[in-house]
């Protein structure tokens, strides 16, 4: 079995404490000039919009204190951008993208 099939689900919520995992990094990949994040065998081109969150993702900032964040600096309404957000960081966790530094897992 692969090591993504073995392990524990990471469930995110706003008191999860997302980070990257160790084998994952953010980078500038300056010959197409975006962002990815990489993994050994992957890599993954988020939009503007995702990195804007992931670089939020440092494994000490609540999902919650992430979303505060973001309702103030676009003036919106936290509701909206919760579930956004949540959505958004659970997808990556579900791939194997992120980790709750808080370690909530199920």
């Amino acid at each position: 079995m692969n090591e993504i099939a073995t392990r524990a689900r990471v469930t995110i919520s706003e008191g999860s404490r997302p980070r990257l995992p160790r084998h994952a990094r953010l980078q500038h990949d300056k010959s197409r000039d975006v962002w990815v994040i990489l993994v050994p065998e992957r890599v993954l081109v988020p939009d503007e919009t995702a990195i804007e969150i992931v670089r939020l993702c440092d494994g000490v900032i609540t999902v919650g204190g992430i979303v505060d964040q973001l309702a103030e600096k676009y003036a919106a309404e936290r509701s909206l951008i919760a579930a956004d957000v949540i959505a958004m960081l659970q997808d990556l966790a579900d791939k194997g993208y992120l980790v709750d530094g808080g370690g909530q897992q199920s």
